[in-house]
């Protein structure tokens, strides 16, 4: 009798464990190979390898090893942790190759899942910028970030070395993986309630069956806190440090230069003139506002009151797509009335388009700008009523592929080659010692002397040159703040902010006509 009865605890054990291996693996593992595989193939795919191969195999691995654990886990001699032990000496070094594949599929999957999370955050301003680097040109998510890349590396070699012990490895790795699952569990039950629209009872179902078996895992697991379950519990402190000081900087910096937006009836009171000394040049101004006037505008003549005849507000945007059509790629609008000569221009590129090269950028916007104007005259000679705010704007094409509008061209361009069969009228502006630059415009329709002026006046400033004006902010914070701002401002997010990337697009301006104006925000 009382071997039956052992014989049958023997057995009600590794069922047990089984049911609890069961649900955990089927929640959990094979889904980094998966995450890691659905950016390379089709949905369909991983679900009949998942189906008929993953999870068969994962289900007979842990039944195996609680099988294992249960028959002698009373002997302490013959107890050691580890998946090797409970596989048969004969078949060990196949297992061993097999599991060393599936570690590198496993690590592909993290640092697949890191870069996708760091660009979103980044994306969202709650990460400093990084170098993001698309090897796809089809798909957006494949993408490779080197920072990211190099401080995994360095924090597993740290983790290695520190430890040299894989229970303390094994311990930290089963108390973040807890934790994810703890927190995906929770995350899931909203997304059955907002999402798909279920009852919540549904979730709360679905969190209880699940978050109970997690929980206790969880529990198990800070056990281990101080034999090394301490290092995720710390990284994610440190992550989460500076994701919070860098959004909360630039929240502030954003809400900043919001509520100090030059108005527009500012502006109209200056007059034509703009208050200003107007020198010759095309003034090139960067923002990161889409509407309004940038606070460095009114910083700057403020304080040095001389400004380019033509000043061109200029917002640069990546959208998720690989390649933006040179037709759509810039967005052209006005900034007062026509005699102030302020326009705005949003440009657009793609993930994979190569930003602007200074000589072909220089030459797409003025024609952009130049296009803008002669539409806009064509829509008054038509009876459509024009804005004279920024309120505005329209798509225009790049003038390498613009040939019903205007372009552009110098004087060692033949004009007959560019006009083609097309009758085509020369504008040319004012005789410099500088390049000549002609505007090529169709015969039809007319444009009347007030755009023939406007245009003569863009040609002119482009002549003089272009001057690329960056800002260049420093976020401190007011007087009486509190010690915590002072720190996460002063000195966490000034910190972040100098050694974080600065925008792609500034690095291909040129250096001799770039000028940088610094201002100090007070948050």
């Amino acid at each position: 009798m009382s071997r039956f009865h052992n014989e049958t605890a023997d057995v009600e054990v590794p069922v047990a464990c089984i049911i609890l291996v069961f649900l955990f693996a089927l929640q959990h593992y094979g889904s980094e190979a998966m995450f890691a595989d659905l950016g390379h193939f089709s949905q369909l795919s991983i679900k009949i390898a998942f189906t008929f191969v993953v999870y068969p195999s994962l289900i007979l691995a842990y039944m195996g090893q609680a099988a294992y654990l249960s028959k002698h886990h009373i002997n302490k001699s013959d107890y050691r942790i580890g998946f090797y032990v409970s596989v048969p000496e004969k078949i060990r070094l196949p297992v061993l190759g097999i599991a060393i594949l599936a570690a590198v599929v496993g690590s592909q999957a993290i640092i697949t899942g890191t870069f996708s999370i760091i660009k979103q955050c980044s994306a969202l301003g709650f990460f400093p910028r990084v170098k993001i680097i698309h090897t796809s040109s089809k798909i957006h998510g494949q993408i490779y970030i080197p920072e990211i890349n190099w401080t995994l590396m360095l924090l597993c070699l740290a983790v290695t070395v520190g430890f040299r012990d894989t229970k303390h490895i094994s311990n930290a790795s089963g108390l973040a993986v807890i934790t994810v699952m703890l927190v995906t569990t929770c995350l899931m039950s909203l997304v059955i309630i907002l999402c798909w629209r279920k009852n919540v009872f549904l979730a709360i179902c679905f969190t209880f069956l699940f978050g109970s078996i997690e929980v206790l895992y969880f529990s198990a697991s800070l056990i281990k806190f101080l034999d090394g379950a301490w290092v995720p519990i710390a990284l994610s402190f440190i992550f989460l440090i500076i994701m919070y000081v860098w959004h909360y900087g630039t929240l502030k910096k954003y809400e900043f230069d919001v509520e100090n937006k030059v108005p527009i009836n500012w502006l109209l009171s200056l007059g034509p003139s703009l208050g200003i000394v107007r020198v010759r040049g095309l003034g090139l101004i960067h923002t990161e506002l889409v509407s309004g006037i940038p606070a460095i505008f009114s910083h700057f003549v403020t304080n040095l009151p001389a400004f380019h005849q033509v000043l061109v507000f200029l917002c640069v945007k990546s959208v998720p797509v690989p390649h933006v059509r040179p037709e759509e790629r810039f967005l052209v609008g006005r900034i007062g009335p026509k005699e102030y000569r302020l326009y705005r221009c949003i440009a657009r590129y793609g993930y994979r388009d190569d930003h602007m090269d200074d000589v072909e950028f220089e030459k797409d916007l003025v024609c952009s700008i130049a296009e803008m104007i002669r539409s806009e005259r064509q829509e008054c000679d038509a009876g459509i009523k024009v804005l004279d705010d920024d309120e505005r704007m329209s798509v225009v094409g790049t003038a390498s592929r613009n040939f019903e509008g205007i372009r552009m061209s110098a004087d060692d361009t033949d004009v007959s080659e560019m006009a083609g069969t097309s009758e085509a009228r020369e504008i040319t502006s004012p005789k410099f010692p500088r390049k000549r630059v002609r505007f090529l415009v169709p015969e039809s329709p007319q444009i009347n002397a007030s755009a023939l002026a406007e245009l003569q006046e863009l040609m002119e400033a482009r002549e003089a040159g272009i001057a690329f004006i960056l800002g260049h902010c420093y976020v401190k914070t007011k007087r009486g703040s509190s010690l915590l701002r002072r720190a996460a401002i002063n000195f966490g997010y000034d910190f972040l902010r100098r050694n974080s990337r600065g925008p792609t697009y500034a690095l291909s301006f040129p250096n001799a006509s770039t000028l940088e104006v610094g201002m100090i925000y007070q948050v």
